[in-house]
């Protein structure tokens, strides 16, 4: 007669959920980022101010216009003097209205360099509203007390 040994028998927990849970986080994170950075531009530095704050909600139709210190615009990838930007601000006009939407419905997000002229800020706001913008934001970064 044969006897079997008794050993214990390993019970091995599912690891399946906590796999898919790390993956979960993974992509998440990884989304976050993009999104971050959407608006960065590595030749801005934003100045400081104690009256910034984040947006309260959604911003519709964002068009951002980086300033860098040496006064260049820079609309997407190109960048550009203030006095020729009206052709890409119209370009910008067209998008929308195949859209459906107006130059009124989009947001102007001006991202300014701290050692940007001042006056280059208000040159922007001037030439969009001569298109037709009436929408604008001003980006600076969050003075912590």
């Amino acid at each position: 007669m044969r006897v079997k040994s008794k050993k214990p028998e390993i019970e091995e927990g599912d690891l399946t959920p906590m796999i898919d849970m790390t993956f979960q986080l993974i992509a998440f994170f990884m989304v976050l980022i993009n999104f971050s950075q959407t608006e960065a531009n590595e030749r801005v530095q934003l100045p400081s101010s104690e009256l910034a704050r984040p947006p309260e909600g959604e911003i519709e139709s964002p068009i951002i216009i980086h300033v860098a210190a040496d006064g260049t615009a820079i609309i997407g990838a190109e960048e550009i003097s203030v006095d020729t930007m009206r052709p890409i601000l119209n370009r910008e006009i067209s998008v929308l209205k195949a859209d459906g939407k107006a130059a009124e419905d989009a947001n102007i997000i001006i991202r300014a360099h701290k050692d940007a002229a001042t006056g280059k800020a208000q040159e922007i706001i001037s030439v969009c509203q001569e298109v037709g913008f009436e929408n604008f934001l001003l980006r600076a970064k969050e003075e912590v007390l």
